[in-house]
């Protein structure tokens, strides 16, 4: 699935997130949208003390922020989908059912999964 084929938003979070993936250099890039339509991104971070995926940090990050729920998740990635602990992190802020698209770097949609 092309960003042509998205919804405009989903499509969005996914640039957003290949975005954020090549600036900080990282395998992951990740994006959600809340519930408001604020949208938060994140890299994987990977540091001795501290280890985490992207789409797990984005939705920290809204949560941080005080989103009480999401709308849509997308994760870049090299990897054919997403973690089950990162479907799981959605699914704790989102409740089920919400999307998780995973694309590949060059932001094609390669599978999507539902949170719950």
């Amino acid at each position: 699935m092309t960003s042509a084929e998205l919804d405009p938003e989903d499509a969005k979070i996914i640039t957003l997130a290949r975005s954020t993936r090549a600036r900080a250099g990282a395998p992951e890039g990740a994006g959600v949208r809340d519930t408001t339509g604020r949208t938060y991104t994140a890299a994987t971070v990977d540091l001795p003390s501290l280890r985490m995926s992207a789409l797990r940090l984005a939705v920290a990050m809204a949560v941080s922020s005080g989103a009480d729920g999401l709308e849509a998740a997308a994760v870049v990635t090299e990897a054919a989908e997403a973690a089950a602990e990162d479907v799981a992190a959605v699914a704790d802020l989102a409740g089920a059912g919400v999307p998780v698209l995973v694309a590949g770097p060059d932001g094609t949609v390669r599978t999507v999964a539902h949170s719950g």
